[in-house]
């Protein structure tokens, strides 16, 4: 969870903002992520937030 808390900070700091599961973000990722792990970091970031440990 802390590693999603530190990939968003860094999407945000590069002014990438918040990648979405549309696939939108996959397409201009200049790191080629996939959208499988996009959606996974998506679910680590929310559940962290969730249980109050982000």
């Amino acid at each position: 969870k802390e590693r999603a808390q530190a990939m968003v900070a860094q999407m945000d700091a590069e002014g990438f903002g918040y990648c979405t599961n549309t696939a939108e973000c996959e397409a201009v990722c200049p790191k080629g992520i996939s959208i499988s792990n996009i959606a996974r970091l998506n679910r680590e970031y929310l559940r962290g937030i969730l249980s109050g440990e982000l």
